[in-house]
């Protein structure tokens, strides 16, 4: 599904099943470090779209978990992707 470099942004849960890609698993002081320093990430908000629009990450777009699969495509290939 989604190749290069990703990271996986959780808080606490381990994917059930190994990856189709390679996966990093990073926590926010990480994340915060990174886009500091001046790394682009796609962030994407896999909650409810309700959940989105009462507290979202500045600059995430929300693709709700149950639409991953079938909104694939929108992912980026390659790059920091940050799922959360």
């Amino acid at each position: 599904m989604i190749v290069g470099a990703s990271a996986l942004l959780l808080l606490g849960a381990a994917p059930a099943a190994p990856p189709d890609a390679p996966v990093s698993f990073i926590g926010v002081d990480e994340l915060k470090r990174r886009l500091d320093g001046g790394e682009r990430a796609d962030i994407i908000d896999v909650r409810t779209w309700q959940e989105y629009r009462e507290l979202h990450i500045k600059g995430a777009r929300s693709i709700p978990l149950r639409t991953v699969d079938e909104r694939a495509q929108e992912i980026p290939q390659s790059g920091l992707v940050v799922f959360y």
